[in-house]
């Protein structure tokens, strides 16, 4: 299945990328270097990067979850709309993506708010259980292995406090998840996920059409 950034028609997804975004010049940098990597398909765009930012500003958020890095576009606008004394862990298994994003977060003065952590990110999840705890984070956001994303979702629910919010991308996953004939394993673990989300009457919901389909979520 071809991949497509986002599920609008195209003059309006332009339009959504010229009026939908305050994009600093150092994110816009991040962004076209990330654009010249063969993955770059992986990276979301600024108009995702700034709902993520506001969802953090509103809720307040201190302590944050990123799961799935890739070449720090999203920890950078995350790590921005934390206070000076906020904190964002992020996971990921690639040093080499993860170094570009380094670059940005020294350069834009936030790199003493992310703490990266190279290893698989379940484990990551498990560890942050333990210590700080359950209920720590005010905001998680997930962004990587499709299959693994539900697991993901529990770990979210655990690690965050009542009130806090999930963010998970690619839920729409070029709309896919809405084509019946599409089976492979990533559709297949978006569509449940989808589903279960739904009916979760552990927190409350909503599926954006922003980028590939953006789901929040809060927990009660």
């Amino acid at each position: 299945m071809a991949y497509h950034r986002s599920v609008l028609p195209d003059a309006i997804d332009a339009y959504v990328r010229s009026m939908g975004a305050r994009e600093t010049d150092l994110q816009r940098r991040l962004r076209e270097e990330t654009l010249r990597l063969p993955q770059a398909g992986m990276q979301i765009g600024a108009d995702e990067a700034s709902l993520l930012a506001l969802v953090v500003r509103m809720i307040g958020a201190r302590r944050a979850i990123e799961v799935g890095t890739f070449t720090g576009y999203s920890a950078l606008a995350v790590a921005s709309a934390l206070p000076t004394d906020g904190h964002l862990v992020c996971c990921d298994v690639n040093r080499e993506w993860t170094d570009v994003g380094r670059r940005y977060w020294r350069e834009a003065g936030v790199a003493g708010r992310i703490d990266l952590r190279i290893a698989p990110a379940a484990e990551t999840l498990q560890a942050l259980a333990r210590d700080p705890g359950p209920g720590s984070f005010d905001f998680v956001f997930i962004d990587a292995d499709k299959s693994g994303y539900d697991a993901y979702y529990e770990h979210a629910l655990v690690l965050l406090r009542a009130g806090g919010v999930i963010a998970i991308d690619n839920t729409l996953w070029s709309g896919g998840v809405a084509d019946a004939s599409q089976t492979d394993d990533d559709t297949v673990a978006l569509r449940a996920l989808n589903q279960k989300i739904q009916r979760d009457e552990r927190g409350d919901m909503c599926l954006l059409s922003v980028g590939d389909g953006v789901t929040l979520a809060r927990k009660r």
